[in-house]
């Protein structure tokens, strides 16, 4: 199946690692067989040669996933403002590729005490110091995206044909953009949420593309705050997902206008806020 404009392949050294597994049948017999499993190696971050944050992803798009997040956290306002992402030499059991030494514009503050050193695959928000830090600010989105119930019903099934990594490991989450038609612009995998979200942006934000309001995001699993936090800074004004949203993702949507979808299938979905965006 050919993929979309922004979509990427597994390969076995980046995304998926071969492994050897013992199958158990339903009648007691064992056989031992190689398995793909989705691959979670550490990068750590630095800006101007000190350390900022060190990210647990799925190897690949890695500009783009360190684009995106700092583009969520306010660091940069643009893609021109970040200059360069430079792998450093390994050292020790680091492997090359690892670390990365990001260049900003000059002007551009060096982020410092914004995150510890560490945030893990599951949580767009660990590292964070203090609870005013995971404040929002910024006003309502202002779109005029009507999408048809139709198109809403055909997102999951558009994204799970895309997602090759997931297809061959069975452990990746995955972010799609899409249009108000319902074809997807661009895709991307990761075992955290969150970092495939940053890939996403980071791949509209090279491309001039962001602010994303006529665009719908849909994602694989749940919406939590930092999903719905990264869309909203990237514009989003409709947030698609195959899972259930939580608390406080759905007060950050109705606060800043977003429409939020949740348990979305073929036949039948939830609209938690801002159900305007639905074309009946």
């Amino acid at each position: 199946m050919a993929m979309p404009a922004g979509a990427a392949e597994p390969e076995a050294d980046g995304a998926a690692v071969s492994a050897p597994v013992q199958r158990f049948s339903a009648d007691g017999a064992r056989a031992p067989e190689p398995d793909w499993i989705a691959a979670e190696v550490p990068l750590e971050v630095r800006v101007g040669g000190r350390p900022f944050s060190v990210l647990m992803r799925t190897p690949g798009q890695d500009e783009e996933l360190v684009r995106g997040l700092f583009f969520a956290e306010g660091i940069i306002r643009s893609a021109e403002e970040l200059l360069s992402l430079r792998p450093l030499p390994s050292r020790g059991r680091v492997r090359r590729g690892d670390v990365v030494d990001v260049e900003l514009a000059r002007g551009r503050p060096v982020p410092r005490g914004q995150r510890s050193l560490y945030s893990n695959s599951s949580c767009g928000v660990c590292g964070k110091r203090t609870l005013a830090s995971l404040e929002l600010r910024g006003a309502a989105l202002r779109s005029e995206l009507r999408v048809e119930r139709r198109v809403l019903g055909a997102l999951p099934a558009a994204l799970r044909s895309a997602q090759a990594a997931f297809q061959q490991t069975g452990g990746m989450h995955a972010s799609g953009l899409f249009d108000a038609e319902g074809r997807l612009l661009a895709l991307r995998e990761d075992v955290g949420r969150h970092n495939a979200l940053d890939k996403l942006v980071g791949w509209a934000l090279a491309r001039g593309r962001v602010p994303l309001s006529d665009c719908v995001l849909g994602v694989s699993g749940r919406v939590s705050f930092e999903i719905a936090q990264k869309a909203i800074a990237a514009g989003l004004p409709l947030i698609a997902a195959v899972g259930a949203p939580s608390s406080l993702a759905l007060e950050l949507c109705e606060r800043f206008g977003v429409t939020l979808i949740g348990f979305l299938r073929a036949d039948a979905f939830n609209v938690y806020s801002w159900p305007e965006r639905v074309a009946r």
